[in-house]
Formats: C-alpha cells, sequence, structure tokens
C-alpha cells in the first residue's frame, strides 16, 4: 500500500444481499464491526478477519466486496462510485483512495480559537472529501448470503464520529450478477417512510451531513451568553440538528433548562445547563460537557429538534421578503439548509408563526379591527368601514365584553372617486384566506381606460354565500358604485345571483346588468363535455362580436355534439356571449381576479385580517402615485389618448388602407367598406358602417367604444378625425382623474381614537385544522387539470422521459455511463 499506517474498517452486519435495482446498493447502519487494516494486509486476509468478526468462518465464503469513494455533493446528497475487490491490487488501490481522503480531511480541518458567542453555534462548510470512502462485503456459502459494508476512518478524523457511518447495504438483489454503478447514501427504512409521508427523491437527513461532516461545528463554552430563553433553545436545537444525534429535555422553567444525550449513560456524556442570570436578564450556560461521544442511531429524514420553532426563525427571511412564499419553496430551502426533510405540517405552522412575528398575531389582528376603523376614518375622511360581529356565548348567556368577528366591508375616498372615471363595469369575484383561520375576501374590480385594473372595494366574510354577497353588492351599490346602467361580470354563484335579484338591491335593470365570465362558463362546461377543442369552439362562440360569426361556431360545436348546443342554449345568450351584451363588456370577458391578487394584492390573503386591511391600504397608495404619474407625464407630452387605444387605432390603421370605402348619404356618415384581402381568421366581405350610430357589421366600433379598421377607412376617406368617436373614457385626461386624488399617509396607531366596544376575536369555527396537512382551500375545477398529452418532466432536472428517482443527474458520470 502506498502508506505505512494502519486504518480502521467498519463493518455494518446486515443479513442477505441483494440489489433491487442496476443503480446502486443500499447504505444502513446495522451491527457495526471493526476491523483493522495493515498496510501487509492481503486480500485473503481481510476475506478472513470479516467471516472471523462475523463467526462465520468455515461456513461462508465470500462472493463479492463492494467498495465505494465520495465522488460529489450533489445539493443535499453525497454520491459515491463503486468498484468491486477481488484482489490485493484492489486493496491497494482503495488504500490510496484512503491516503487522498485523509488528506483532505487534514487540510479542511485548520483550527481557529473558539470564542464564546451569544449567537447559535457557528457552523461552517467542510471538505466535500471528508466524507469517508466504504465497501460492501457479499458473502455466500451457496445456502445464505451475508452482507456489510465497510467504511474506512481517515485518520485526520479519528476521534470523531466517523462520516459516514451507518452505511450498510440493504434490499434484495436479483439473481443476476450485475455489478452496481453507484452507491447512495440512503436507506430502505427511511425511503419507505418519506413515502408514507408522500416525499419523491433520495434522503437529505443523512446524505448532507456526510457532506458537511462535524468539523466545522463550534462547540458551547461555559460563559455563553444569550439574549433570552428562545435563543438559547434554538442554538441548542440547531447544534443537535447539525450533529446529527438526539437530546432529551431534563429540566426546563423560567430559571433553568438542562439537557442530556438521549445515549447518556450509554457511552456518552454530552450535557448542558443554561441559567438565568436575574440581573441582566440574560441566559448563561453555566455547565457544558461536550461534545457527543455517540453516533447517531438511525437514519431517518426528520429530526426531532427540528420543530417549527427552529423552521420559523430559519424562514423568517424569506417570509419578511415575500409573505406568500409557498410551502413547498419553505420545505426544500429548510431541507437545504438543515439536511433533513421536515413535514408539510410543521413547515406550514413555522410559516403562520414567521408572519405573526412579522405582521402581529392572528388572534390579536382581530381585535385591532375596530381601532383601525376608527383611525383609518380619522385619517382619510369619507373611509367607508363597516363592521359586523355575532355575540359570543357562554352557558347559553351572551357574553357582552366579547363578540365573534363575523364581516367588515370597506373602501377608501380615492377609489370612490376613482371609479366615476372608469369604465361603467365592475368585475367581482372571491378568493380564499391562506393564514390561521379560513374566509373569504370579496373584491370588487374596475378598469380604467388604459387597462389597467384596479380594485375599489373590499369585504372580509365568512364564506361565499347568499347573505355575504349580499352584505358586499349592497354596501358596493350603496357607496362605490351607485350609476345607473352598469354592467356586474361574475361567475354563475348562487350567492352572487340571489343579491343581485333581490327587489331592493339595486342591482336589476335597467338600473344594472349582469354578465358571466366566460372563463367559468367554460370551466362548467368541460365538466360534462370533456375535451379541449369543444371548450375552444365555445369561447370563440362568446368573443364573437357578431351574430354571424356566433352561429359559425356554434354549427361547428352543434357537428361535434349537439348536446353541447343544448347545453349552452339553457344559458341566456345576453349573460355569456359578447354579440347580445349591447357594448357594455367594452370587451372584458372575464373577472379578473387573478390579475388583481397577483399584481396588486400579492400576498396580503396571508397576512392576519388587521394587516390584510393595512395592506390595502399601502398598496393602494403606492399604486395611485405610481399611475397618477405615469398619466400626468402622458398628458404633459401632449397625449390625448391612453397608450393602450393608441396601440389598437394603429394596428386598426394598417389594415384600413387596402379597404374600398362607398359613401351612401350626404352627411358622410353611412357607408360600406369592402376588404380587398380578408384582414381576419373570419371575414364577411364587405361590412357597413354607420359613423352617427358608431355601428359596424364587424361588431368591433360598438363592442369596444373606439373606430375599428373600417370605421377608420370611412373617416379617412370623409376626411375627418377619428378622436370624434372614441369614448370619453379612453381619454388620457379621464385615465389621471381616476388617480388624482391620492391617499393621506396614515396617523400613527397612538394617536387613533380609542375604541370602547367588546373584544373582537376570531371564530374558532374558522381556525384551521390543528392536526394534518392544512386542507386547500382551493375549489378546483377542470381549469386545474394538467394537459394530459403534455410530457411528464423529471422533478430535479426538468427534462422528459425520465423520473426524479432516474435522473442521471442524480448519479454521476458512472450512473449514466451503466444505463
Amino acid at each position: 500500500m502506498a502508506s505505512e499506517e494502519s486504518f480502521g474498517v467498519l463493518v455494518h452486519h446486515r443479513g442477505s444481499i441483494k440489489r433491487k435495482t442496476r443503480s446502486g446498493v443500499k447504505f444502513t447502519d446495522k451491527d457495526p464491526l471493526c476491523i483493522v487494516v495493515k498496510p501487509t494486509t492481503s486480500y485473503d486476509d481481510l476475506v478472513r478477519s470479516v467471516l472471523m468478526k462475523l463467526g462465520l468462518e468455515g461456513a461462508k465464503r465470500v462472493k463479492k466486496f463492494f467498495y465505494r469513494i465520495p465522488i460529489t455533493v450533489l445539493q443535499d446528497t453525497v454520491k459515491y462510485d463503486c468498484f468491486t475487490i477481488g484482489s490485493d491490487e484492489d486493496l491497494q488501490v482503495m488504500g490510496s483512495n484512503r491516503n487522498a481522503t485523509t488528506e483532505a480531511a487534514a487540510a479542511g480541518s485548520s483550527s481557529r480559537p473558539a470564542v464564546a458567542s451569544s449567537s447559535v453555534p457557528v457552523y461552517e462548510p467542510a471538505v466535500e472529501a471528508v466524507a469517508s470512502p466504504s465497501f460492501a462485503v457479499d458473502l455466500n456459502d451457496g445456502v445464505g448470503d451475508v452482507v456489510g459494508s465497510v467504511d474506512i476512518l481517515p485518520n485526520a478524523l479519528q476521534g470523531v464520529p466517523p462520516v459516514g457511518v451507518g452505511d450498510g447495504v440493504l434490499g434484495d438483489v436479483e439473481e443476476d450478477d450485475v455489478e452496481p454503478d453507484m452507491i447512495e447514501d440512503d436507506s430502505g427504512d427511511e425511503l419507505d417512510a418519506m413515502r408514507q409521508e408522500g416525499v419523491s427523491g433520495h434522503s437529505v437527513g443523512f446524505g448532507a451531513r456526510d457532506a458537511e461532516g462535524t468539523a466545522g461545528l463550534t462547540e458551547f463554552q461555559v460563559g455563553q451568553q444569550f439574549q433570552d430563553k428562545d435563543e438559547a433553545l434554538l442554538s441548542v436545537k440547531t447544534y443537535s440538528i447539525r450533529r446529527g444525534v438526539q437530546y432529551k429535555v431534563v429540566e426546563s422553567d423560567h430559571r433553568r433548562y438542562v439537557g442530556k444525550c438521549s445515549e447518556f449513560g450509554n457511552g456518552c456524556t454530552w450535557l448542558i445547563r443554561l441559567s438565568l442570570r436575574k440581573r441582566k436578564g440574560i441566559w448563561e450556560v453555566k455547565r457544558y460537557n461536550g461534545p457527543h461521544t455517540c453516533l447517531a442511531t438511525s437514519i431517518s429524514s426528520d429530526h426531532r429538534s427540528l420543530d417549527y420553532h427552529v423552521i420559523s426563525a430559519f424562514v423568517m427571511p424569506m417570509v419578511r421578503a415575500d409573505a406568500s412564499v409557498s410551502i413547498k419553496v419553505l420545505l426544500n430551502a429548510t431541507a437545504a439548509h438543515f439536511g433533513f426533510r421536515p413535514t408539510y405540517r410543521r413547515v406550514w405552522m413555522a410559516k403562520q408563526k414567521a408572519i405573526a412575528l412579522v405582521y402581529g398575531d392572528w388572534d390579536e389582528s382581530y381585535n385591532e379591527l375596530p381601532r383601525w376603523v376608527l383611525g383609518v376614518q380619522m385619517t382619510m375622511p369619507g373611509t367607508v368601514a363597516i363592521l359586523r360581529t355575532s355575540p359570543v356565548r357562554v352557558s347559553g348567556q351572551v357574553d357582552e365584553s366579547q363578540a365573534f368577528f363575523h364581516r367588515l366591508f370597506w373602501t377608501f375616498p380615492p377609489l370612490i372617486q376613482a371609479f366615476r372615471h372608469c369604465k361603467p363595469l365592475v368585475s367581482i369575484d372571491g378568493t380564499h384566506l391562506y393564514g390561521k383561520y379560513g374566509g373569504t375576501l370579496l373584491i370588487a374590480i374596475a378598469q380604467d381606460g388604459n387597462s389597467n385594473i384596479l380594485p375599489v372595494a373590499f369585504a372580509l366574510v365568512e364564506g361565499e354565500n347568499a347573505e355575504s354577497w349580499s352584505f358586499f353588492l349592497s354596501h358596493l351599490r350603496q357607496h362605490v358604485t351607485p350609476q345607473p346602467g352598469l354592467l356586474v361580470i361574475s361567475d354563475r354563484h348562487n350567492g352572487i345571483k340571489a343579491a343581485l335579484e333581490a327587489p331592493d338591491g339595486g342591482w336589476l335593470p335597467p338600473s344594472a346588468y349582469r354578465a358571466f365570465c366566460i372563463r367559468h362558463v367554460a370551466a362548467n362546461f368541460a365538466l360534462t363535455f370533456k375535451g379541449k377543442d369543444a371548450r375552444r369552439l365555445l369561447v370563440n362562440a362568446a368573443y364573437a362580436k357578431t351574430e354571424v360569426e356566433f352561429d359559425y361556431w356554434f354549427d361547428i360545436l352543434r357537428s361535434e355534439d349537439p348536446a353541447m348546443c343544448e347545453w349552452a342554449n339553457r344559458i341566456d345568450y345576453s349573460l355569456w356571449t359578447q354579440h347580445r351584451d349591447d357594448g357594455r363588456r367594452f370587451g372584458h370577458m372575464t373577472t379578473n381576479i387573478s390579475e388583481c391578487v397577483n399584481s396588486i394584492l400579492k400576498g396580503v390573503r396571508n397576512l392576519p385580517v388587521c394587516s390584510l386591511v393595512k395592506a390595502t391600504y399601502g398598496r393602494l397608495a403606492e399604486l395611485f402615485v405610481r399611475k397618477g404619474r405615469e398619466a400626468e407625464a402622458q398628458m404633459g407630452t401632449g397625449q390625448q389618448f391612453s397608450q393602450y387605444l393608441v396601440k389598437c387605432i394603429e394596428a386598426n390603421l394598417k389594415n384600413s388602407r387596402c379597404f374600398t370605402v362607398t359613401l351612401y348619404d350626404r352627411d358622410n356618415s353611412e357607408f360600406t367598406v369592402a376588404e380587398t384581402t380578408p384582414t381576419g381568421s373570419f371575414s364577411l366581405g364587405t361590412y357597413r358602417v354607420s359613423l352617427a350610430s358608431r355601428t359596424c357589421d364587424c361588431g368591433y366600433f360598438q363592442a369596444l367604444h373606439f373606430p375599428c379598421q373600417h370605421a377608420l377607412a370611412c373617416c379617412a376617406y370623409s376626411r375627418v378625425t377619428w378622436s370624434s368617436y372614441v369614448h370619453s373614457v379612453y381619454q388620457i385626461s379621464s385615465v389621471f382623474r381616476v388617480y388624482q386624488m391620492g391617499f393621506t399617509p396614515p396617523i400613527p396607531e397612538g394617536f387613533w381614537p380609542p375604541y370602547n366596544g367588546p373584544t373582537v376575536i376570531p371564530d374558532p369555527a374558522k381556525r384551521r385544522a390543528r392536526e394534518g396537512r392544512p386542507r386547500s382551500t382551493r375549489i378546483r375545477t377542470n381549469m386545474d387539470e394538467a394537459d394530459p398529452n403534455r410530457p411528464k418532466r423529471c422533478g430535479l432536472c426538468r427534462q422528459p422521459g425520465h423520473t426524479r428517482r432516474s435522473c442521471p443527474q442524480l448519479g454521476g458520470p458512472s450512473h449514466t455511463g451503466g444505463q
């Protein structure tokens, strides 16, 4: 061998060896046995030593050695290359690799002075090559096999729990004699647990610690201080997680905290005692016996100390930056950082705690609402905020000191003023809350002449039902949208239908009209009739701006299945088709709720209720400043119309140059326009245009309320300006007036008027389940279904043709070559 030093080998006896796949041999940590290998040890000596240690000399024979060395670390998993040892030369190669590992470990273990700190123990990433090489033994006597993995300890790591110890061959091998290309550091027990939890892929628990080692983990010191008990506990738990060991709490109160290793008395003496120094109000390490002298007794994808308090401290910066960050992102970040994969529920609880620390307590947030109502009305007189509560009954008696939160409607004076200059339509929809308590946020959305969406009113309610929608729509009509002839775009929810059809609601024609969101109509259609082609035909028919075009698409739909047309005919055409809406839609066919939430209210559904309503004030104040500046700048350059209209007119002018125009009256108002070449997928060839009534046979003029390409050709023929035929909502001055009234900086909470009413508390019936994965509040439809023709992609490299388990990126070079 290249080295004159002896080195230790740990054999982990497991039982019969069987390989389930060609990708590698599974390792565990059962029944370790120690063997010393000298430079003069031959292959036969090693075989004899293994058999003697296992007590199987003469009963079994060695069939094969599987030897592994670490080659790479991919994210949080150590990857190994595999070799077969069958001679003295192969054993020398193993010794050479062991020497290289020892040198790397020694180079990466430079010491530095340990300084007591009030923060958590410092964790330094170690060199990859510290992970020890190992090999597995296949013993065969013709009847059964006995297997063990052999881990070689570099001298630089002696005295420290060996990195990678706890790896043994696991699983079943096919009867063929194919050698594995890769030995991956995970266990079958752990994989089974991960499968039960719904986690795919390889374990990140022990593999990550193999790569990191323990050389960079600073021990506690007597006298080390912490600001409070929470910081001290966080430090102890983080240390335990980093070392991959468990400890138990012996004593814990407001003055003292004592923890011992779970193996205390069985070979490990690790102990820590922290006490409160009353004069300084800080916690201090009074006694410490460390480091751990035990080894991890099991491999697990989770750690007992990795509770939601530890996770909350880790994910706090991410939650503060974006409250809408998904649980999946936080879970993967936690797994990559700590080397253990917690449950979805635990990460969800950690996020709720982080949100509570950043944005306020979930329960106290409800009691802050009455003061917020008083404060915002003082900040901006004219603010409408209507809070409804329900009584709390204790033993059948009403508790006057408390009240359950029931509903809240609010809007601000700039929104009321803005809607007067928006298009005469409003979209309404609801979206679920994602926090500790359930509920629904109802939103009314308007749109200015530049196609910018703008929420104009909000309500927090218990859910979507007839009473909650009646509460929202009655106040919306009274305070925000009193204009006659208004169009309301919504889904087909029965609660909305009941509220709009109420005799005293003010939403019946001709005061207001209703239209359906075509996305929801198409989703309902797809529940009965499968196939995207039929759904596309229905949507095309709905978007048709003329009856001729509608009949064209509807005839194709009828040829597919007459039952489809019968289903659509059960809905009044004026509710879902554009050619029957008399121009009230302004071209809008959906509710825009998704765009509103993503662009303006992103993340507010994850916040406590008082922080949510405060966020609407701040977000809208910023929106009004930004959009107001844009409109003011465009007015300053002499522009007359919005950018949206200018783009549409420019596109129409390009097509209007190839038309033949014929005048039919002396007042230059009635024309026919013939297309020399078709300008779209559906063309009539010749169109009648009336500038006086602002109509065209193509339907665009009356639907969008600005000249279509045929009307522009008539204007050019008559040498009249087209600007007089544009609806006033598209003028840049109207857009500016939408955002002209700004928001007032909020008055500090210390100056808010006092609230003397009952304490507002959340309804306990609205609290999410305390156990298990939080139930999704989303009502899934076919819009959420994936395309069945879309190829499945790997969850790791995102390439088609394989899954995460068989991904070449997991296997490394040798894995790829073996397939």
